[in-house]
């Protein structure tokens, strides 16, 4: 598969845009950037049946977040706070920097 162009990473806020937790917001706590999805964090829970093991002595079933398709997933600008497409600039210490293309602002710390 193809690896998809990487528009979050990690710590990120997200909204979900598409799929059964469309409208949601989380943070984002895992990138597969050659797989193209992101786990973002309390949503798209699955539950795992595991078997006893030293970390879960009695197994049973277990929650978790699954991953999610980077394409349904938007950044949330820190300054006007919507869902947001982003690009990049390069800055006039050759630096690049990710930003918001509705408020112009910078996205990263």
């Amino acid at each position: 598969m193809a690896s998809i162009k990487v528009h979050v990473k990690k710590d990120d806020m997200v909204k979900i845009i598409a799929g059964k937790e469309r409208g949601k917001t989380g943070k984002v706590l895992r990138v597969f950037p050659a797989k193209g999805r992101v786990v973002v964090e309390n949503l798209n829970v699955v539950k795992r049946h595991t078997r006893p093991n030293q970390l879960n002595p009695e197994g049973g079933i277990v929650e978790k977040e699954a991953a999610i398709s980077m394409s349904n997933v938007m950044l949330i600008c820190g300054s006007c706070n919507e869902a947001t497409r982003t690009g990049v600039k390069t800055l006039e210490d050759g630096s690049k920097t990710r930003y918001c293309k509705k408020c112009n602002a910078s996205v990263d710390k």
